[in-house]
């Protein structure tokens, strides 16, 4: 079994959105890494040297590679990625090896299956 890693940078008001769409298109887990910050296209604005931006969660789903388009799909859809800019990104990487999924990869392989 093959797995891509799904990274996630998104308002920490969607965190819970996101990860919804995510679980219900196939994903079994995530780690959620809170208060990242981060700079698009547009520099933050400050007011009196504080930031004014959002605060942003980091979001990593280890994912089965045939369930992982569907999956970051759904993401882009809750989290409104591509609505405006600045709203977050999303993206996914190859997994060359992993420990610790042997129960993730039990209960998705006959998903799995269904998708062959």
């Amino acid at each position: 079994m093959h797995f891509k890693m799904i990274i996630v940078f998104v308002e920490d008001r969607k965190t819970d959105a996101v990860m919804d769409a995510a679980r219900e298109a196939g994903a079994t887990g995530a780690t959620v890494i809170h208060n990242a910050r981060g700079e698009g296209l547009k520099v933050s604005k400050t007011f009196f040297g504080l930031s004014l931006e959002t605060q942003r969660d980091v979001i990593l789903f280890l994912v089965e590679e045939h369930l992982s388009r569907q999956i970051l799909e759904k993401i882009n859809h809750a989290g409104q990625l591509d609505a405006e800019p600045g709203t977050g990104i999303a993206f996914q990487v190859d997994v060359e090896d992993a420990v610790g999924v042997v129960e993730q990869a039990q209960k998705i392989s006959h998903e799995v299956e269904d998708l062959l």
